[in-house]
């Protein structure tokens, strides 16, 4: 019996030496390591849009200035979209966005990409609570344009309601007056 109990086991055993049980629980994304982080503000709220080119870790430190350059990013509600633009795009490259659903979002997942007036195929990967779209812009891309069916802000149910408890009152009054 003593000998089995002198037999090494591949079982650690720790205690916990933490308040906070959390401590290593944080998920970090490989996204939020890689790349830069462009801070989309959408009327009093800010979401981080991720980005990247050439898949970011194979970027080469000493040819950074060859790396395309984000100049701007913004919603525009008429057309439902988030317009990008670029700063320099001094060679064909690679660019991909993490992009928070409740930022943009597709039926089916089917977005539409136009870049400099041209629609353009893309990849997507979903994640829980965001998309990655890649695509490939060529030299010189000044506009990229990714469209959904949804932006935010967006009229939610509670403003639809509003709107026809509004419309029912106003039927009510107008039906009390005579003219």
């Amino acid at each position: 019996m003593i000998f089995l109990t002198l037999i090494p086991t591949s079982t650690a055993f720790g205690s916990h030496i933490f308040d906070d049980r959390d401590a290593f629980a944080q998920y970090l994304d490989i996204a939020q390591l890689s790349s830069e982080k462009y801070l989309l503000k959408i009327d009093d709220k800010t979401y981080d849009v991720y980005y990247g080119y050439h898949g970011s870790f194979e970027a080469d430190v000493k040819k950074i200035d060859e790396l395309p350059k984000l100049a701007y990013m913004n919603i525009n509600q008429d057309r439902k979209s988030i317009e990008i633009t670029m700063e320099s795009v001094p060679s064909n490259s690679v660019l991909w966005l993490r992009l928070p659903i409740e930022v943009i979002y597709a039926e089916n997942e089917q977005y539409r990409l136009v870049i400099d007036g041209i629609d353009t195929k893309y990849d997507l990967t979903k994640f829980p609570d965001q998309y990655a779209v890649g695509m490939i812009i060529p030299k010189d891309t000044k506009y990229i344009e990714i469209i959904g069916t949804s932006v935010v802000p967006e009229f939610g149910s509670f403003s639809i309601a509003i709107l026809g408890i509004s419309f029912i009152g106003i039927i009510h009054f107008v039906r009390k007056i005579h003219f």
